[in-house]
């Protein structure tokens, strides 16, 4: 039985336990960046890659260093106002546009977790907290027993697979099992074919060229996501192929090192696209100031991942819930600052440009 003093109050609490379940993996810093320094990247060499960056980790610092690089216009005159956060995703009304992104393989950090309970507690934590959660996809997940579409299953469809690039076969039978469990949209993590951990457990992964994506698009009634997009002539083409969403992300640098930043990239790709298309950005976002950034570079939504594995290990649904709202408090605070008074005030006259 949980004693009522074991129940976290703070997202300091939550990661403080988190720093215990994940000792020798992931120390849970205040600056989660990818340096040398830390944990995660320290072991990355010979060993699983963990919550570390590809190769030396360039690409995972790439992503910190792009959203440190910009900067904000503070403004202070004008008529008081309490920032609207709440936004749209898919036809999804959100208290704030942050998702929890399509994290897996939880049960290999020191079985913290047991895999479906990890699924669970992210997304019932992101619902709580006034959004939706995306779940993933790893080797160990199969056709027979996939802990994120047992999850989705439990909590009646309210999530968003997003499953590796797997055979059009297997990707059609997951499709369906998303279908038929009232997911809200479906996704292929193209990036995943740098997965090579699936390649060395018998579940091969694969590029996908755009008449796969067209199938996999006719196939199912979902609106469907293309993540792990980089370019802005591959967006476009994923975008041609009939794809709902471009999810802008290099894998949180853990599939190729010495990749940019996402918020270098972001701004390109919203421009080839224009403003008709949904784009989410994930890597290197640890608060709402960060999340605001995302939004003026472009993103019509933001993904956490490294943060909400933390948070989920640490203290289950309630960390996952108190990481999303401490997100949303800074998010609100970075926007009163700003003067932007609802999310589609965000854009890049909030940023600073010295030119």
């Amino acid at each position: 039985m949980i004693k009522l003093s074991d129940i976290p109050k703070t997202l300091e609490q939550v990661r403080d336990m988190a720093r215990t379940k994940l000792k020798g993996i992931c120390a849970a810093y205040p600056s989660c960046d990818g340096n040398f320094d830390k944990i995660c990247q320290r072991e990355a060499y010979g060993k699983p890659i963990g919550l570390g960056g590809a190769g030396q980790g360039r690409s995972f610092r790439a992503n910190t260093e792009a959203l440190a690089k910009i900067e904000f216009n503070m403004s202070v005159l004008g008529d008081h106002f309490e920032p609207d956060t709440s936004s749209s995703f898919l036809g999804i009304d959100l208290r704030f546009p942050v998702l929890s992104s399509s994290t897996a393989g939880a049960q290999n950090y020191n079985d913290a977790l047991d895999e479906t309970q990890f699924c669970t507690s992210i997304l019932k934590g992101s619902k709580e907290a006034g959004t939706i959660g995306l779940r993933g996809d790893t080797w160990f997940y199969t056709l027979e027993n996939h802990p994120s579409l047992n999850a989705m299953k439990a909590c009646t469809g309210f999530g968003i697979p997003i499953f590796k690039p797997r055979s059009q076969d297997v990707l059609k039978q997951l499709i369906e099992k998303a279908e038929e469990y009232g997911c809200k949209a479906v996704g292929v993590d193209l990036d995943g074919c740098g997965s090579t951990i699936m390649a060395r457990q018998g579940m091969p992964v694969f590029r996908k060229n755009v008449r796969d994506i067209e199938e996999l698009v006719r196939f199912s009634s979902l609106p469907f996501i293309a993540k792990g997009i980089m370019m802005p002539e591959e967006a476009q083409k994923c975008v041609d192929a009939g794809v709902s969403v471009i999810a802008v992300s290099n894998h949180g640098g853990r599939v190729l090192d010495s990749t940019p930043g996402v918020a270098t990239v972001l701004p390109l790709i919203r421009k080839k696209l224009g403003k008709s298309v949904t784009i989410t950005a994930d890597g290197g976002v640890r608060t709402g100031y960060d999340v605001l950034k995302m939004l003026a570079l472009g993103a019509d939504a933001v993904l956490l991942g490294r943060d909400i594995i933390r948070a989920a290990v640490g203290a289950g649904t309630l960390g996952v819930k108190l990481h999303l709202e401490h997100v949303h408090q800074t998010l609100i605070k970075a926007m009163f600052m700003t003067g932007t008074k609802n999310i589609k005030m965000a854009d890049s006259r909030i940023l600073f440009n010295q030119d």
